[in-house]
């Protein structure tokens, strides 16, 4: 009988080695000051510069991509989805206000490729670089019988600073206040299952079927990446008071934007203040998905949600368009219920 080696039960090695190799000219371009280990060590160090801060506080946070991947593994592109995982974390830390340092990635698959996965962590670099934050380790585990081998899973953990006495936690908003729409790119990466429902299941739609409305293939615009706000965020710090900030994932700005407020107040938004991407009302329309349903799955085109008083909520839009990111004041805090209606 032949002998079973760890290679022959599916995992190998070698190429895991050759993975690492490839990866690490990419990821050191992420290194930024207070990074203290290279590639390879068994725990990423980061020294901080306690100096900046009075009192610094680390702030952390983790999510995944979801089943957006299965839109990349239809059309065989892995170099974006490493931005959205990025994102979808120091999306999240930012709200806080704090400033992202550092991160790390966990890839599991049934098959190593290290072609492949080299690509998925390029779109991750990608995403760091623009978060100004520093890739400093991660996992790669391959697991034969429980991926199928050409797919993978992905997760990321995001950690950040924010000095205690600056840190945003909605606790300053009050009535009057102005809420600030940024724009999201699309989808992002919330309600994947819905839309793939609604396009490979009710339509028979493949990812290479151009859709007019869009101008473009469902699989591109599927894959759009999740928009980064970090410098969003640093074109109005110490310009302006920002109150509150909410990223809008999943459940949409009625399930995201509450999370913010103190007891007794909510917000209303104004009708029309916004554009929605086409690829919302294709889904919308064509699926016959409800509208309510539609906002409680969907961002619909407002990624990120800043709180400024009203009189500087003008200053703040201006900011932010300075640095390129299309924004409006799309409602109001009001007294009452900790909820968002519509105006």
């Amino acid at each position: 009988m032949e002998k079973l080696t760890y290679k022959n039960a599916g995992v190998d090695i070698e190429e895991g080695e050759r993975f690492v190799n490839l990866i690490s000219p990419l990821v050191r371009k992420t290194f930024r000051e207070g990074v203290m280990t290279d590639i390879g060590s068994f725990g990423a160090l980061f020294r901080l510069d306690i100096q900046k801060y009075r009192e610094p506080v680390l702030v952390s946070g983790t999510d995944g991509v979801g089943t957006k991947l299965k839109i990349a593994f239809l059309v065989g592109r892995h170099d974006t989805v490493g931005i959205d995982l990025v994102a979808m974390c120091v999306n999240d830390i930012l709200t806080s206000g704090s400033e992202p340092l550092f991160f790390l990635d966990y890839f599991a698959t049934g098959k190593l490729s290290p072609e492949k996965a080299a690509l998925v962590i390029e779109g991750i670099v990608n995403g760091c670089r623009e978060a100004g934050c520093a890739l400093i380790g991660g996992e790669t585990a391959e697991m034969p019988g429980f991926y199928q081998n050409d797919e993978y899973d992905l997760s990321g953990f995001a950690v950040g600073i924010v000095d205690r006495g600056a840190i945003i936690d909605g606790s300053a908003i009050r009535e009057g206040d102005a809420l600030v729409g940024l724009s999201s790119t699309g989808l992002h990466s919330n309600g994947y299952s819905l839309a793939r429902k609604v396009f490979f299941g009710s339509l028979k739609m493949d990812v290479s079927t151009y859709i007019p409305e869009i101008g473009t293939t469902l699989g591109d615009e599927l894959l759009k990446p999740t928009r980064i706000y970090v410098k969003a965020f640093e074109a109005v710090r110490g310009v302006v008071r920002v109150k509150g900030m909410a990223h809008i994932t999943g459940g949409g700005i009625p399930g995201n934007l509450p999370r913010i407020f103190p007891d007794g107040f909510g917000a209303i938004l104004r009708k029309d203040t916004w554009s929605v991407p086409p690829i919302f009302r294709v889904i919308e329309e064509m699926g016959r998905v409800p509208l309510e349903d539609m906002k409680r799955t969907f961002n619909m085109g407002i990624g990120f949600i800043m709180v400024v008083s009203e009189e500087e909520a003008k200053e703040t839009v201006s900011l932010l368009k300075g640095r390129g990111f299309d924004s409006s004041v799309i409602g109001t805090i009001v007294k009452g219920r900790k909820e968002v209606r519509n105006g």
